[in-house]
């Protein structure tokens, strides 16, 4: 068994927990690819909920990693969503973190 103190290990404490939950990695992965994105896109493009998706986004919200901005298209709501530039820092970091920490772990021959 592994020493827990060994840095792969240490990589994987040091994730932010906001990112590495996965219905908000994959929210943040999908608004790291674009400007911004629209409630039904994201919706289309996790497979969540309405209900778990406007959970999470709320939770990126108060993390300050997502801008959330609501109107209306014509007279239909609409919801963009748009990653803060802190929110982009913190997904490149956990991106880093999490390849530093697997790039580190011992190998099985």
């Amino acid at each position: 068994m592994s020493d827990p103190q060994e840095p792969g290990f240490r990589h994987l404490a040091d994730l932010d927990r906001v990112v590495h939950e996965p219905a908000r990695l994959a929210i943040m992965a999908v608004l790291y690819t674009v400007e911004s994105a629209d409630f039904v896109y994201l919706l289309h493009s996790t497979g969540l909920t309405k209900g778990n998706l406007s959970s999470h986004l709320m939770r990126l919200e108060d993390a300050a990693y997502v801008i959330i901005q609501k109107g209306f298209r014509g007279k239909i709501p609409q919801t963009i969503c748009t990653l803060t530039p802190a929110g982009r820092q913190a997904f490149q970091s956990y991106r880093q973190h999490l390849r530093q920490a697997v790039d580190s772990l011992p190998t099985q021959d």
